[in-house]
């Protein structure tokens, strides 16, 4: 692996974590009923789930590896056409953020549990996965040791994502709830993954 296609990770990862979705909505809606203390418990819970989801999608994607060249191609281009579908979807996403406030006291561990739950059991995080991983993948590379430096990195991210809105939901409950700035979140993300989409398929089809 190259530092230019860790890097290339990097940047996708953090534009597709940035963007709103269920997970940062059940971070959203901790720090609103229940402080910045709600913050580090769902943080956790998210990069549990995204570790959950990542490793069930490794063992899919190695299968798929071993068996045929083929098929992984095939997977990499419908990876890209699902790229391309996310970001149609997202600029017609608007700027709703419906997060409700969770002002029901809650213990640590049942954050942690639920942020967990609804980050590694949603079937979109590991048909996600599948698609976005072999994107970056060198198929001459060492497979495992390319997945955990991806798996590490983008839990890292998500850590630090979900963190991130939990202290600014927190504290800047207005940035949270403008429907212009989840808007422009999403329209720039949007936009990004049309982009990342097409030049991936022209890459492959070429």
């Amino acid at each position: 692996m190259t530092i230019e296609t860790w890097l290339a990770f990097v940047a996708a990862s953090t534009v597709l974590l940035v963007i709103p979705g269920p997970t940062i909505l059940l971070v959203v809606s901790y720090a609103l009923g229940q402080g910045w203390r709600a913050a580090l418990p769902t943080a956790v819970g998210v990069a549990l789930g995204d570790f959950t989801a990542m490793t069930l999608s490794m063992l899919g994607i190695g299968a798929l590896l071993a068996a045929s060249a083929t098929l992984f191609t095939v997977l990499k281009l419908f990876g890209a056409g699902y790229l391309i579908w996310l970001g149609v979807k997202l600029w017609r996403a608007g700027g709703a953020m419906e997060a409700r406030p969770i002002t029901a006291a809650a213990p640590v561990m049942k954050m942690i549990a639920h942020a967990w739950l609804v980050t590694a059991l949603n079937p979109k995080s590991i048909t996600f996965f599948v698609a976005f991983l072999p994107q970056f993948l060198d198929r001459s590379g060492d497979f495992w040791q390319q997945m955990l430096i991806f798996e590490l990195t983008f839990l890292t991210l998500a850590f630090a994502n979900a963190l991130g809105y939990g202290l600014v939901a927190s504290r800047a409950r207005s940035l949270v709830r403008s429907e212009r700035a989840i808007r422009a979140i999403n329209r720039t993300g949007g936009s990004l993954l049309i982009g990342a989409g097409v030049l991936t398929a022209t890459a492959k089809a070429a």
